[in-house]
């Protein structure tokens, strides 16, 4: 059966992912010119990433789509500097639609619980969450400034269990 992501895409859901891994590979496209890029270098860093390539590379109603191609300046939340930020994705659709998509799990999009006393794991949670709170804000306002859409996409638009 069918999952609908975000009203955008139907994902297939018969491939499940049980956790959010630091999984790395090389996807090689069936159709590389959809691919805006060099078709031949397509890396993920998890298998909800490749998930959503194997959509974006099979799907007809898909025109044109990229992975980390692009980065986005911001300053950061920690140490003030300036940095790049490649987001995971960036589509066309047939229609013109243009989005930029982060794929994400879904906790590290709400601030971790302050535990009793402070931990090193909260705060590398807190850490991560404020910069990629700064990432979003500012892919946010660059998409609108050139007429796309900022999507998050996690397990739950992914149709995977994690």
């Amino acid at each position: 059966f069918y999952q609908t992501v975000q009203l955008l895409f139907l994902v297939p859901c018969n491939f499940l992912i049980n956790t959010f891994m630091a999984y790395k590979g090389k996807f090689n496209p069936n159709n590389p010119s959809k691919y805006r890029g060099d078709s031949s270098n397509i890396i993920y860093r998890s298998l909800w990433e490749f998930k959503l390539m194997k959509y974006l590379d099979s799907h007809k109603e898909i025109e044109k789509w990229s992975s980390e191609e692009f980065s986005i300046p911001y300053r950061s939340p920690i140490d003030r500097r300036m940095h790049r930020y490649f987001p995971d994705f960036w589509v066309q659709k047939q229609n013109g639609e243009q989005l930029v998509i982060e794929v994400k799990p879904k906790q590290q999009l709400v601030p971790p619980k302050k535990p009793k006393r402070q931990t090193v794991k909260y705060l590398r949670e807190m850490h991560t969450f404020a910069i990629n709170q700064r990432k979003f804000e500012v892919a946010k306002e660059f998409c609108e400034n050139r007429g796309m859409k900022f999507e998050i996409f996690t397990q739950d638009e992914l149709g995977v269990i994690g």
